[in-house]
């Protein structure tokens, strides 16, 4: 094949790029940003000013893609470390044990990440990256897409176009100029509001730990966390559910003292900080149900948040996104084969926060029966998990996405979290 297009030079995008590029004679990365030639926050990634770390799985599959970005990272001055021996987790209100998780993750600033992708993309053999270049329609003939139409009235030709537009993108509106029906979309409103800020780190801070989480509760409906960045930073970033943190320091330090632990509250009456707050709003969690669709036009894929976005809180967004596009490499890249490969993909992050999302009162919509099974067992994993830094460390496994969360409930864990609870029963002797 000679010619794939993408549309958005997303973390999406790009990953598509890096997979489609041992495919393609030409791969053709189309944004309509105006793309930084640096490492600065870009205007269609709004998030970006708030905390990002790369998951340890996220971080495997993106190394597989393209081959010793991780270690480019951290020559950059990304930090790596292990997901639970210097980091503090707080999970429904309890402080989860230490120890060695095996799981490493890279801390690193949106920007620092992106560019360092967007470099590397652009360097492959027959890859372009094209900035200011707004697809307004796809060409197609025969049912079948053949490119795409930009607002200039450029036409591109393609044998395979991949949306990567984001939240933002319009193959549901495409599929109806083509005479096909949109997927259907499940919508969970969480009404999630967060700001964040950066401070100058210094070594004491945290007593040295490099991360903090700090997730809500159904009674505390706010969270908050704090990673260790590049250039001696931390990005602190804090959000609640329906109500967000004030603007300015004052509201900002004010909100940090009312999550479920005190860590993150020390942190920001006692660094630097620098720069104002900036906020950023997340209506809802979104997942488009391509994978359901009787027919769907052959030529076309779609990839990262145009087929599913998550509450941003879980951090899970860009790991989801590589693990989509090395889909891309699989020989059969049929709409039905491909959508049903990363359905597989987003079911379990989705499980994940969306029955965390219907765990807390403010957000739109009822839990099922069985997540409210799961939650009541997670209360009493978490509580388990205090004294336990194995339990720690399997949790941690689920939310790398290497586990389904079915795994929290497997014998030799079921055994330690009762055991746990038998031991605390116990009175201690005088």
């Amino acid at each position: 094949m000679d010619h794939a297009v993408v549309i958005g030079a997303s973390i999406a995008g790009l990953l598509s790029a890096a997979a489609l590029h041992r495919r393609f004679a030409q791969v053709t990365v189309l944004d309509r940003d105006t793309l930084p030639a640096v490492d600065a926050h870009r205007r269609g990634a709004a998030q970006s000013r708030h905390a990002h770390g790369l998951l340890a799985r996220g971080s495997e599959v993106m190394d597989e893609l393209l081959p010793g970005l991780t270690a480019e990272l951290v020559a950059q001055g990304a930090i790596r470390g292990d997901m639970q021996d210097r980091a503090r987790h707080v999970h429904g209100g309890r402080r989860l044990a230490r120890g060695s998780s095996g799981l490493t993750g890279v801390l690193v600033s949106r920007p620092l990440l992106e560019g360092q992708v967007r470099r590397r993309v652009s360097a492959l053999p027959g890859v372009r990256v094209l900035a200011e270049r707004t697809v307004t329609g796809l060409l197609s003939r025969r049912g079948r897409v053949t490119g795409v139409r930009l607002a200039e009235g450029e036409l591109i030709p393609a044998d395979l176009v991949v949306d990567a537009a984001g939240r933002g993108s319009r193959t549901p509106l495409w599929l109806g100029d083509l005479g096909c029906r949109p997927p259907r979309e499940e919508r969970v409103t969480i009404d999630l509001r967060y700001s964040s800020r950066e401070f100058r780190r210094r070594d004491d801070h945290l007593a040295g730990d490099l991360i903090a989480v700090v997730g809500p509760t159904p009674g505390v409906p706010r969270a908050g966390v704090a990673l260790a960045l590049e250039d001696e930073r931390w990005a602190v970033t804090l959000a609640g559910y329906g109500a967000g943190p004030p603007r300015g320091h004052a509201g900002f330090t004010a909100f940090a003292g009312t999550l479920a632990a005190p860590d993150l509250h020390h942190l920001v009456t006692t660094a630097e900080p620098l720069g104002e707050p900036r906020t950023y709003h997340t209506p809802a969690a979104v997942r488009r149900r391509y994978e359901r669709l009787a027919s769907f036009p052959d030529g076309l894929l779609v990839i990262g948040d145009a087929v599913c976005s998550f509450n941003p809180l879980y951090g899970q967004g860009m790991t989801v996104a590589a693990l989509e596009a090395r889909a891309l490499l699989d020989p059969d890249l049929s709409p039905a084969a491909y959508f049903r490969r990363i359905a597989a993909i987003v079911d379990l992050p989705w499980e994940i926060t969306v029955g965390a999302d219907l765990r807390i009162a403010t957000t739109d919509g009822r839990p099922t029966p069985r997540m409210r099974l799961i939650g009541a067992y997670l209360d009493r994993f978490h509580a388990a998990a205090e004294h336990d830094a194995e339990l720690t460390r399997r949790f941690l496994r689920v939310t790398n996405l290497y586990d389904a969360p079915q795994a929290l409930m497997s014998p030799p864990a079921l055994l330690r979290v009762l055991r746990s609870g038998a031991q605390r029963a116990v009175p201690v002797p005088a």
